[in-house]
């Protein structure tokens, strides 16, 4: 099955659900219906939910599973935020384990990430 559109492919609006049928027993309910929270998410961003909750929300078993360092996935799981509606605390710390900094100072050591961008996830401050 097809995942369902959200937007209007003519003028980009919001999509709402006008029907729901039941193949099954071939009921049909009409009505005005959202989509929740997550229909503004790619299959690649609720691929990463899924691995997320599967994960128990801890990034550090997310790391061998998607083979990502921490600040890639903080970035990621960042995004996915963002596009749900919300912002991230800028005052927010994040606590780092001894593998998450060395995961950092690694990403700085092969330039995947910038001496500053270092320093934040070093002290824990969200960007």
């Amino acid at each position: 099955m097809n995942a369902a559109l959200t937007r209007c492919p003519v003028c980009q609006s919001e999509l709402t659900v006008a029907k729901l049928h039941c193949q099954s027993c071939d009921t049909t309910i009409e009505g005005r219906f959202n989509f929740g929270p997550f229909a503004h998410l790619t299959a690649d961003q609720l691929d990463f939910i899924v691995t997320f909750v599967r994960c128990e929300g801890k990034i550090n078993r997310m790391e061998p599973e998607l083979n990502l360092s921490y600040p890639t996935i903080r970035n990621r799981l960042v995004e996915v935020i963002r596009v749900m509606g919300f912002e991230p605390g800028k005052e927010e710390t994040i606590e780092l384990n001894d593998q998450a900094r060395r995961s950092v100072l690694e990403d700085l050591n092969t330039g995947k990430i910038s001496a500053d961008a270092a320093m934040k996830l070093l002290r824990g401050v969200e960007e």
